[in-house]
């Protein structure tokens, strides 16, 4: 299981580098991020090394923020595992909210990061589908 830290700021010229700045200060690497953009406002999503403390920092910034359970599953890297990644989840009933890449830093593999309903029956069902779910300390 990871721990995604989701951090909700306007859209406007510095704000992500306010946020990465405020993050360096804190000594946290960044493991996997994405960013959705709205008229006024995005969702900054990412997996971070310390994310309790990257919450605090943030929240003490200003910044609307919160830890969410995600799934990442390790995959190899090429043509089509992540097809058959999300073939799999069909077959099990499950939606995606959404997803964005990652690696694992010890075997540099790609780790697909994931939210979905039922998080722990969806990981119980993967890795009895041979999948290698990762924890936080494989993307350290």
């Amino acid at each position: 299981m990871l721990k995604q830290l989701s951090v909700y700021a306007e859209n406007k010229k510095g704000t992500l580098e306010d946020i990465t700045r405020i993050l360096l200060e804190q000594d946290i690497n960044i493991l996997g991020s994405m960013t959705d953009d709205g008229a006024e406002y995005g969702v900054n999503r990412m997996v971070v090394s310390k994310p309790d403390i990257a919450l605090k920092a943030l929240t003490e910034a200003g910044y609307l923020c919160a830890l969410k359970d995600v799934i990442g599953v390790e995959v190899e890297d090429k043509v089509g595992n992540l097809n058959s990644l999300l073939k799999t989840l069909v077959r099990m009933n499950v939606n995606v909210h959404y997803l964005y890449l990652s690696f694992d830093r010890r075997s540099g593999l790609p780790i697909m990061v994931f939210s979905t309903d039922d998080i722990w029956e969806v990981e119980e069902n993967l890795s009895s589908h041979g999948y290698i779910v990762v924890e936080a300390s494989a993307m350290s």
